[in-house]
């Protein structure tokens, strides 16, 4: 095909010229090359392509037919390779993206704005939704990049680590509770608790530490929104295990107070996740890029 198309070229180029010459000086090639190329496509053809005259060639009735769609095929793959340019170049081209709202409104909005700034021509899509599902979405072609908390190791992701996350309990400034004083796992679990639902890593992960030290939550109140979380919180339903770094501004502003523990949860990270072994677009190795730059 890849010969046929070259012969393609030439008829092109001869049927626009209506010159062997001057197709050969546009192509840069012998005539002889020329007249070669067109006479091996006549002959696959099985028809005559051209007919000559006192200024050169004109193309005959199949030629005319044939003229109009090799004309639009070659077309169609010269815009292709120029999109490909473009694409390579940030010119244009498409970016998705996996995280969670939180994630994105707190880590990710700088980024994506930086980046917009800097390649306006980039259509960039965020999808929204909790690690398990954005880590599924990676691995299935959904999405281009995950931010997401892993799930240990993952032979086939590739991850760079953004920022931690701490697991803390906290409660609204007037609940009826010592502030002062510090809370072992047995009292911590004994409290009216208030919690993402199952479906969340961040809960999973809760709930795996307090099993390895003989204990089992049970909260009062499950919730898929962490907004929600902080708001009963607030209002004085309960004691809620919450990502330290996702409620700072209500722990500044006094709405929520920390419980003080005698234990620390360890600290967990989201990362930035792609495919080990699949090439990225031109468009997502510049944003992990241009991520890795700013962290490091």
């Amino acid at each position: 095909m890849s010969v046929k198309l070259e012969l393609y070229r030439v008829f092109k180029e001869v049927a626009e010229a209506g010159n062997i010459t001057a197709a050969a000086q546009a192509l840069y090639i012998s005539q002889s090359a020329v007249s070669q190329s067109i006479k091996q496509l006549e002959s696959e053809l099985q028809t005559r392509l051209f007919v000559r005259n006192s200024r050169g060639v004109t193309l005959t009735p199949d030629g005319k037919m044939l003229y109009e769609y090799v004309r639009s095929a070659i077309g169609l793959l010269e815009t292709g390779e120029d999109k490909l340019s473009q694409t390579r170049e940030l010119q244009m081209g498409q970016l998705t993206i996996g995280a969670s709202d939180t994630v994105t409104s707190q880590f990710l909005l700088p980024y994506l704005d930086q980046f917009h700034q800097q390649y306006p021509a980039i259509h960039i899509q965020i999808i929204s939704g909790r690690s398990h599902k954005i880590l599924g979405m990676l691995q299935s072609g959904k999405v281009d990049i995950a931010f997401a908390s892993t799930p240990g190791e993952n032979n086939s992701l590739s991850a760079f680590p953004c920022f931690s996350t701490h697991s803390i309990f906290v409660a609204g400034a007037d609940y009826s509770c010592d502030f002062d004083h510090v809370y072992s796992l047995d009292e911590i679990s004994a409290f009216p608790l208030i919690l993402l639902d199952r479906k969340a890593s961040s809960r999973l992960y809760l709930e795996k530490y307090f099993l390895q030290n003989g204990l089992h939550l049970q909260p009062e109140i499950e919730l898929g929104a962490r907004s929600l979380l902080v708001d009963l919180a607030t209002i004085g339903f309960g004691v809620a295990g919450v990502t330290e770094e996702f409620v700072r501004r209500d722990l500044e502003s006094g709405r929520l107070k920390k419980l003080n523990t005698s234990f620390e949860i360890p600290p967990r990270s989201v990362d930035m996740c792609t495919l080990r072994d699949v090439p990225q677009t031109a468009a997502a190795q510049r944003f992990t890029d241009f991520v890795k730059a700013s962290l490091t």
